[in-house]
């Protein structure tokens, strides 16, 4: 199976890392002041169990962000999509009924689902695939290659692989 196109997206943007990593910060402030100091963390403070179980919450968020990864493949067979371990998909040339690159508003980060472009997968940027399907349902995928990506969907349209 040839392939060509490959892409892997991470969340890069410093500012999201400095919103999260601020986040971050709240818990570990809360456990030096009640663990270290021994003084209440806040006017209404919380227990240390609850402490614990909410810093174990944020620095698994912190951690989710870490390993989410948008992974998008073109192949012979068509194309295959992975967002992190939540979704996983194989979109078959046989059932693409078109797939175009395409430049559309900020729609947001993450898994969306809009009545323009159907479901969306986006880690960053404006710019992504644009898959309609024969069963009439729609998907967008971002991606930062989008010169590569064209290039990859004109050669596959000249070999006939698809239309």
């Amino acid at each position: 199976m040839n392939v060509f196109f490959k892409e892997e997206q991470r969340f890069s943007q410093w500012w999201l890392w400095l919103i999260i990593i601020g986040l971050g910060n709240i818990p570990v402030f809360g456990i030096y002041k009640q663990f270290v100091l021994g003084e209440a963390f806040g006017n209404n403070p919380m227990s240390d169990v609850v402490l614990m179980l909410f810093s174990a919450f944020i620095f698994g968020i912190i951690v989710l962000f870490w390993l989410m990864r948008l992974k998008t493949e073109i192949n012979n067979d068509g194309v295959r999509v992975s967002f992190f371990s939540f979704i996983k998909k194989h979109f078959l040339w046989t059932d693409i009924k078109s797939a175009r690159v395409i430049k559309y508003r900020f729609l947001g980060y993450g898994i969306r689902i809009g009545m323009t472009h159907g479901i969306v997968y986006n880690m960053k940027g404006n710019k992504g695939l644009s898959l309609k399907l024969f069963n009439k349902k729609k998907y967008l995928i971002g991606t930062q290659k989008e010169e590569e990506l064209q290039s990859v969907l004109d050669k596959l349209r000249n070999s006939n692989i698809i239309s």
